[in-house]
Order: structure tokens, then C-alpha cells, then sequence
């Protein structure tokens, strides 16, 4: 005797084909929004577990950056008393923080994510851009959590918070889009040499060195300065305080380069990710 089952009962089962041609960047696109579940879950857990044995937990992610902007005021802002103009250095400081630790922590927690995720990547199919995506967006979560302090931090200073602040969403979103890019870049090289981890680190820290998250672009001689304006995360830092709290708006030339930059590397990231995605796996 046959039974016959109801409709809602019955599942679909998915088969995966590794020679269905993706489309650069749309396949990409489409897997965020199918797997967007997932990338919550994983946004999460990439929050929650770095701090999981501290005590403060997720509160070390507002104390980190004033910590760290503490221990630089007292050296730059006291010894050496660099002047920032009408803007205390402590707001100057810690803004620049901010968008350096940004940069630094997603970049790095990108690259690694694809070698990191290998227990998982080769046991059942997810693609594995899902997991690189989800550490730029876990970054991007930290960032936006730091503000807080800086916004107390300019109340408390007399900066105030002027009207512009609303617009940080607008440096935030390209800035991801120039760290998923990046980190796509990192983590496709580092399946196949992990010392590219170790290089993009010091690679890293020379690219903070050269943005002036700490020092007044005043300081620097003339014939240094095209360096300092070459590097991409000037404009991205100009903008962010521009917004933040200075009231205005940057140099146009400023946002040329922050959207310019950000939408190239992002492109160039995922055209080398979806080249070589099918031996990542196999390396995997």
C-alpha cells in the first residue's frame, strides 16, 4: 500500500556543479544575498568570539581604540605636543584610530578567513567568498560600535557633533568595499603561501605609518607630501573627519580618490577571487 505524502513535506534536494560558469562579481552578489543567513550568523560569532574568555567581552571593542588613543595622547599630545588647530588632539587622534584599525584588523581578519574556514569549506559547499565577506562586514560592525566614544569624546572636548555626522555611512560603505577587495586579494595568496599574512601585516602597518592618524599633515615636509597624499586611506581619513567633526565636507579630489580607489580594488578583487576560487578549494 502506497501513501502519498503532502506537498509541504517533500524537500528539494540542491546539487552543486563546480562547471556552471560564474559571472564576476553578480555570482558574488547573489550568493551575499542568498547566504545572507549565514553571513549574520558568522558576523556574529567573528564579534563575539574574539573577546569570548574576557571579562568586558564585546566592551573591549569601545575601549580598545581609547585605550590605545590614551597611551598616543600622553606621547604626542603632551611630550611632543603636536597642534591640530582648532580641533583637540584627542578627537584628531582617536578618529584616526578608528579608521586605521578599520583598515588593519578587516584587511587581515579577510585575508585569513578562507584559510580558516578550510574545516569547513571542505566538508559541505558554501562559497567561500561568503566567509571573506562576512570578516570585512564583522570589521565594519567594530568600527561603527568605536564611534560611541568618539562622539562622547568630542561632546565631552567641546568638538561637538555637527550635522555631517549622518553621512558616515558614506566613507564607512567604501571603505568596506576597499577592504573586501583587498582582503580577497590576500586571502586568494595566502591559500597557497600563508607568509602573505605575515607580509600584508608589516605591508600594513608601513600604510599606517605613511596616513596621519596621529601626527598633523602640517609636520610633514613638502617634498613628502605627495607620498602621504598617494596613499588611498588619506582620502578615506579626510572624508571621515570632514564628516565627523569638522562639519564639511572634504576636497573633491578627496572623494575622487576614496571611490575610485575602493570600487578598483573591489573589482580587481573579486575578478583574481573568481579565477581562482576552484583551486582554493582544491588547495584547501
Amino acid at each position: 500500500m502506497f501513501r502519498a505524502f503532502p506537498a509541504a513535506l517533500m524537500t528539494t534536494t540542491t546539487y552543486y556543479d563546480s562547471d556552471i560558469a560564474r559571472k564576476p562579481l553578480l555570482t558574488e552578489m547573489r550568493n551575499l544575498y542568498e547566504y545572507r543567513g549565514l553571513i549574520r550568523l558568522l558576523v556574529t560569532r567573528d564579534i563575539t568570539v574574539r573577546y569570548k574568555r574576557s571579562s568586558l567581552g564585546v566592551w573591549w571593542t569601545l575601549l580598545n581604540p581609547l585605550f590605545t588613543s590614551a597611551a598616543l595622547w600622553i606621547v604626542f599630545g603632551q611630550f611632543f605636543r603636536f597642534e591640530t588647530g582648532d580641533t583637540p588632539y584627542i578627537v584628531y587622534l582617536l578618529s584616526g584610530i578608528l579608521i586605521a584599525t578599520f583598515f588593519s584588523q578587516a584587511v587581515v581578519a579577510t585575508g585569513a578567513s578562507i584559510v580558516n574556514s578550510s574545516s569547513v569549506l571542505t566538508k559541505v559547499y558554501v562559497p567561500p567568498e561568503i566567509f571573506a565577506f562576512s570578516a570585512s562586514l564583522a570589521g565594519a560592525v567594530n568600527f561603527l560600535i568605536g564611534l560611541i566614544p568618539l562622539f562622547i569624546v568630542q561632546l565631552v572636548t567641546g568638538a561637538g557633533i555637527p550635522w555631517t555626522a549622518l553621512l558616515i555611512p558614506i566613507p564607512v560603505i567604501f571603505l568596506l568595499a576597499l577592504v573586501a577587495g583587498v582582503g580577497l586579494l590576500v586571502a586568494s595568496a595566502a591559500v597557497f603561501f600563508y607568509d602573505v599574512l605575515d607580509f600584508t601585516g608589516v605591508l600594513i602597518q608601513l600604510i599606517g605609518y605613511l596616513t596621519p592618524t596621529f601626527y598633523p599633515i602640517s609636520i610633514v615636509p613638502e617634498q613628502f607630501l605627495p607620498l602621504i597624499q598617494a596613499n588611498p586611506l588619506y582620502s578615506f581619513l579626510l572624508v571621515f573627519r570632514g564628516f565627523a567633526y569638522e562639519g564639511r565636507f572634504a576636497p573633491g579630489w578627496a572623494f575622487a580618490v576614496m571611490i575610485g580607489t575602493s570600487i578598483a580594488v573591489l573589482l580587481l578583487g573579486v575578478w583574481v577571487f573568481h579565477r581562482s576560487w576552484r583551486q582554493l578549494v582544491v588547495v584547501l
